[in-house]
């Protein structure tokens, strides 16, 4: 996978809003001058990132092109007091937050500041707005029967002990981005398509056939993989399951086997 640089779009948000904010700062005008502005109160632009429990505002984010793995450019500002409902409009690929705001607050700089100590400078924020605002759409499975021979991802995922050992076959989103595989119960993505991640009921899914997966909604250079699907396979509930052993119950496809799993969606 390639890494993306989130820097431009700072730029360009921040000329548009030279006017309506004349009076605000950009993350570079802290660093390159952090005397002139240490002890006082700051309306300063950047690019916010929420990862690991930490939270900073920095010049601009890099991420895997999947939006995976955000890592802040350049020297970080450590950031106490960000609004958690600022978040709800920003990038949440999965892994992270991130996204372009504004933030009030008292800058300080001569640290050390944060977690570990790592950081030279932070904003005790008072107030912040996001620059951009996300919009997301989703894509769901109804809560209805299957048919004779089928098995709802509801009933799974709500009695995965009654199915524990039997070969099923049931309906779902198929959600793919190297680090999680699963079948959920949808799939939200940002408007454009990008930053898919599943969403309600879902359990873990290994062994989906590589040829059935070009016929869904596939990232660039192949960064993740989404689209609702019929699958057949091996249902395991009852246990600890996929990354982090975060899953009730999982699904074991035969990936020699394109037949174990089918579109049921046109690629969007």
């Amino acid at each position: 996978m390639q890494r993306v640089a989130w820097l431009m779009v700072i730029v360009a948000a921040s000329v548009a809003l030279a006017a309506c904010a004349e009076s605000s700062l950009y993350v570079p005008d802290l660093l390159d001058r952090p005397q002139q502005f240490n002890g006082k109160d700051v309306t300063v632009s950047g690019a916010y990132l929420e990862r690991d429990g930490r939270q900073v505002l920095a010049l601009g984010i890099s991420t895997l092109d999947n939006g995976l793995d955000a890592q802040p450019l350049g020297d970080p500002i450590w950031l106490e007091g960000f609004p958690r409902e600022v978040t709800t409009e920003l990038h949440r690929p999965g892994d992270a937050v991130y996204g372009f705001v504004r933030v009030q607050g008292r800058f300080e700089t001569g640290g050390p500041f944060g977690a570990e100590n790592a950081y030279r400078h932070r904003i005790i924020v008072t107030s912040a707005e996001p620059i951009e605002r996300v919009r997301r759409q989703e894509y769901r499975i109804e809560n209805r029967p299957l048919g004779e021979g089928k098995v709802s991802l509801f009933d799974l995922v709500d009695d995965p002990a009654r199915y524990n050992g039997q070969t099923v076959t049931t309906q779902g989103y198929y959600f793919w981005n190297s680090l999680i595989y699963v079948l959920a119960e949808g799939v939200s993505t940002e408007e454009d398509g990008s930053s898919p991640q599943p969403i309600g009921k879902m359990i873990w899914m290994e062994g989906f056939p590589p040829s059935v997966s070009g016929e869904l909604n596939v990232g660039p250079n192949t960064s993740f993989v989404w689209g609702r699907v019929e699958v057949t396979g091996l249902f395991q509930g009852g246990g600890n399951f996929g990354k982090d052993g975060a899953y009730p119950a999982q699904l074991l496809l035969d990936p020699n086997n394109p037949a174990s799993a089918r579109p049921l969606d046109p690629k969007r």
